[in-house]
């Protein structure tokens, strides 16, 4: 695949996601053997693979409103904690008139 036809969703996420994905298809999918290379339970694994779900999720809903879903991104990311996601984007669509 050619670098112009990476998908958008898989652009925009980070190296070590990239790294992630590599290393969980090298496993054939075993969460378990990316738990041992890792060096961590197999709940950490499982964990990580969900957030990393809800970031291609987040990143495939272009009809999302950017700012919410830059919101969404960071709460995902735990860059932002779920209450004040939640806070700031009924604020904003209040801004806007939604409800």
């Amino acid at each position: 695949m050619a670098i112009e036809t990476v998908p958008e969703w898989m652009a925009e996420l980070e190296e070590e996601d990239l790294v992630f994905i590599k290393k969980f298809v090298l496993a054939s999918g075993s969460m378990k053997e990316v738990a041992a290379e890792y060096k961590v339970t197999y709940p950490t694994v499982r964990l990580r693979l969900d957030r990393l779900i809800q970031k291609i999720r987040l990143s495939e809903d272009t009809a999302a409103d950017p700012y919410i879903a830059l919101i969404k991104r960071l709460t995902v990311s735990d860059k932002l904690d779920f209450d004040t996601a939640k806070v700031l984007i009924s604020a904003y669509k209040k801004t806007k008139g939604e409800s």
